[in-house]
């Protein structure tokens, strides 16, 4: 992908509607289901353990969010992961402040050990995962993107993974490529759930295009140009959140290439 092909990426998707499956938190189901709809994919939020692994294997692609982890939900993570694994479906795990508690770094050890296609998460989580330095302790960044993305490179090499850390300035990498995308809108971290969904379109761009880092980057350009159209006649978090919806929806292939800011090196 060239920084001005996002768009080919997006048609791609849509035409094949893919079918996600979602593990998300509860505050994020409902936002996320919503953001893929109207970005052009099909959301599944399959979590029970008794269903998870069957279905992993045939759906499009996986998404693991550790926003509201139980032991549950945790087996019903690891059953998923392992299945799309063996399927060979990609799966993007979201380490939901996984530093937070022994419990949540216990499982997040244990969900990396299924070797997740894409991790993505924000600076602090990426740094904390990295075995980096991070202040943060619970789900809100308290790191720069740039102060992350030397440890974002190394962790992408030793799981031989894409990571994509986002804030205000995403970064994608695979040790080697790296991609930055600038967008958005100051009002995304007002709305909540808005990075879950982000992860399980991360998801729905890996379930049609086989090399991670281009669907990686690609489903943030869109996330970011939808962003920057919502926030034109918006007052607030609420109006956003109904305009980011129309947005990632009323984006085409062709204003995604004209209004995408993605720099590769």
């Amino acid at each position: 992908m060239t920084s001005s092909t996002p768009g080919k990426h997006l048609a791609s998707m849509r035409d094949a509607t893919p079918l996600v499956q979602c593990i998300t938190n509860y505050v994020a189901m409902n936002v996320a289901a919503n953001v893929l709809l109207a970005a052009g994919a099909s959301p599944a939020m399959v979590h029970s353990v008794e269903e998870a692994g069957e279905f992993a294997a045939f759906a499009g692609a996986l998404t693991i969010n550790m926003g509201t982890v139980s032991p549950d939900w945790a087996d019903g993570m690891k059953s998923a992961a392992d299945s799309a694994a063996a399927a060979g479906r990609p799966w993007v795990l979201d380490p939901v402040a996984h530093m937070a508690t022994s419990y949540r770094r216990k499982v997040v050890t244990e969900l990396l050990d299924l070797r997740p296609t894409v991790i993505r998460g924000n600076a602090s989580e990426i740094l904390a995962l990295g075995g980096g330095n991070s202040s943060a302790r619970g789900v809100d960044t308290k790191d720069d993107v740039a102060a992350a993305e030397d440890v974002a490179r190394q962790l992408a090499l030793s799981r031989q993974c894409i990571v994509a850390v986002t804030g205000r300035t995403d970064f994608v990498t695979d040790g080697t490529r790296t991609a930055h995308i600038d967008g958005g809108s100051a009002w995304m971290p007002r709305v909540t759930a808005l990075g879950c969904s982000l992860t399980c379109l991360v998801g729905a761009y890996a379930a049609v295009e086989p090399d991670a880092f281009t669907a990686t980057t690609a489903a943030l350009a869109h996330f970011a140009v939808a962003g920057e159209l919502a926030e034109r006649d918006v007052s607030g978090p609420g109006s956003f959140a109904v305009a980011f919806l129309d947005a990632l929806a009323s984006v085409d292939g062709r204003t995604l290439d004209d209004k995408a800011r993605v720099r590769l090196s």
